[in-house]
């Protein structure tokens, strides 16, 4: 038998996975406070490390998916940051939890999950608790939009995230 600590992290994944799974089940219906009261409570999101492992989960899975579509680099796809009118802005004139949401995105797709880490750690002890949310239901509709993109051209999707579709 292996060591205890190993069932215990392996637990503590799939927590995490059917706690994502549940947040993008409620995304997709347009339910974002069930959403977001699935990675926590109102106000306690943010103090919570299960929230910055799901934003990084999440994010994780965006740059996987941004890759697949940008056949391994050969097409980049382009991040843009939209204002409420739907013009696009730069990074600067974003909200701050688009900015965290955009550095942390951009900073998975280059391979620099410690940036992408600390860009998260910042946001969670700064922002404020609507913020954090921002932050999270970006996550959660930038993975089901990179998904359906995916699935529609036919491409892989990890299964985890794939299984939401399903349901």
């Amino acid at each position: 038998m292996g060591p205890v600590w190993a069932d215990e992290d392996h637990g503590h994944e799939d927590a995490l996975l059917r706690t994502a799974q549940r947040a993008l089940v409620s995304a997709a219906l347009a339910d974002e406070e069930d959403a977001l009261a699935a990675v926590g409570p109102d106000g306690l999101r943010s103090a919570l490390p299960e929230t910055r492992e799901l934003i990084l989960l999440l994010f994780g899975a965006c740059s996987a998916m941004i890759s697949t579509l940008g056949d391994g680099g050969e097409r980049p796809v382009r991040v843009q940051v939209l204002d409420e009118t739907g013009e696009e802005v730069s990074i600067d004139q974003a909200d701050p939890a688009m900015r965290t949401a955009v550095r942390t995105l951009l900073a998975e797709v280059h391979g620099n999950t410690d940036a992408a880490a600390d860009q998260v750690e910042i946001a969670l002890a700064n922002a404020a608790p609507d913020e954090v949310d921002s932050v999270v239901l970006a996550a959660l509709h930038w993975t089901l939009r990179l998904a359906t993109e995916c699935l529609e051209r036919d491409l892989p999707v990890p299964r985890w995230i794939e299984s939401v579709f399903s349901e």
